[in-house]
């Protein structure tokens, strides 16, 4: 093999440049289309397993729309078809943000990370004995108050490692926001290989991100499922076949 490897490249400017500011987007993208997916994802959870049919029938078109449009399609969608719905004065107004591409790739990975989380606490949801929603109601709580306090926070316990997963899969589909102009690491290690034709070097230091990442959080869920257990339920590590 000829090719001459120089990883003091990605120290050198403009290239090291480059590469914080390609993570630092990738970080902070993926964490508030993760927050924003998580609060939409209870929302739309709740009401798959309320007695309402009205509300049943909405989260449920919820999620099989957004689940089942491919995301690099839904980005798409949210930069060039939406604003053209809109009414002209939003449009405007939306048009004039900064970074529109970013907030447009937010927006896009939440709705579709949302739909996929509904899923899981919907199915959480419905493992939750009975008794845990009329042993709340006996206590004086109202409905939303009992979903709020009792039956909610007993869910999300229940589907940490799920959560994880979701995280990672949020995480990973940053990448697609390259798509729509969006400078993360991925695009950000692409401009580095147009610049210096060195490939290997450059989109090392993309996978080498994503794998360190992945491995944090991996730690960090598995300390937070051990510190927010439910007694009584199998832990990980404790299922004998």
């Amino acid at each position: 093999m000829r090719y001459e490897f120089d990883w003091g490249l990605l120290w050198r400017e403009p290239y090291f440049g480059w590469i914080v500011e390609g993570v630092l987007t990738t970080f902070h993208l993926a964490l508030l289309a993760w927050v924003l997916a998580l609060c939409l994802g209870i929302v739309i959870g709740v009401l798959r397993v309320t007695h309402s049919r009205v509300l049943r029938a909405i989260g449920t078109t919820y999620v099989e729309i957004f689940r089942n449009i491919p995301l690099i399609v839904q980005l798409f969608l949210w930069l060039y078809v939406v604003p053209q719905m809109l009414p002209r004065e939003f449009s405007f107004w939306w048009n004039r943000l900064d970074n529109v591409p970013y907030w447009t790739a937010m927006i896009g990975i939440s709705f579709y990370t949302s739909a996929r989380l509904a899923e899981q606490i919907r199915s959480a949801l419905r493992a939750i004995p009975p008794g845990q929603f009329k042993a709340g109601l006996s206590t004086g709580l109202t409905q939303v108050q009992v979903y709020r306090y009792v039956i909610v926070p007993y869910a999300l316990r229940i589907i940490i490692p799920a959560l994880t997963s979701e995280f990672l899969t949020v995480f990973k589909n940053t990448a697609l926001a390259l798509t729509i102009g969006v400078i993360e690491i991925t695009a950000t290690t692409r401009r580095i290989e147009a610049w210096s034709f060195r490939g290997i070097e450059a989109y090392t230091v993309a996978s080498l991100t994503y794998i360190a990442t992945t491995i944090l959080v991996i730690l960090f869920m598995s300390w937070l499922e051990r510190r927010y257990q439910i007694p009584g339920l199998i832990k990980r590590g404790e299922a004998r076949v």
